[in-house]
């Protein structure tokens, strides 16, 4: 079953044991809009035995450094909890970032939302 659950910053669907999160904002710039999104994902986390997430770029054009500073904190907890997360369709402008910062070695990045979703199977 596919349940949905949307805020103005996220749209937040779960597939077998997967959740799937599309960020919804293509700017996300401002401190506050980082730390919306970051409890959102964070409560995923806490909530979920063993959390296995894809979080779908798509949407999303530009992003500040607090926003790559959230996601490696999100990415630790997952991990802590035996989990894992995958990011997907990535925008080029945005992966050049992670491409830059080393971030592209950490993060598990994939093309499309299928690719992300069956490296979870």
């Amino acid at each position: 079953a596919v349940t949905r659950e949307k805020n103005s910053r996220l749209t937040i669907s779960t597939e077998g044991d997967v959740t799937l999160v599309e960020l919804a904002e293509r700017r996300i710039l401002d401190e506050v809009s980082i730390s919306e999104i970051g409890d959102s994902l964070n409560a995923l986390v806490v909530q979920s035995p063993k959390p296995r997430l894809v979080l779908d770029f798509s949407k999303v054009a530009h992003m500040s450094s607090s926003a790559l500073g959230m996601l490696i904190t999100l990415h630790k907890r997952t991990r802590e909890k035996g989990g894992e997360l995958r990011l997907c369709c990535i925008q080029p402008a945005i992966y050049e970032v992670f491409v830059i910062t080393r971030l592209n070695e950490i993060f598990s990045i994939h093309q499309t939302r299928p690719q992300a979703m069956d490296s979870l199977k």
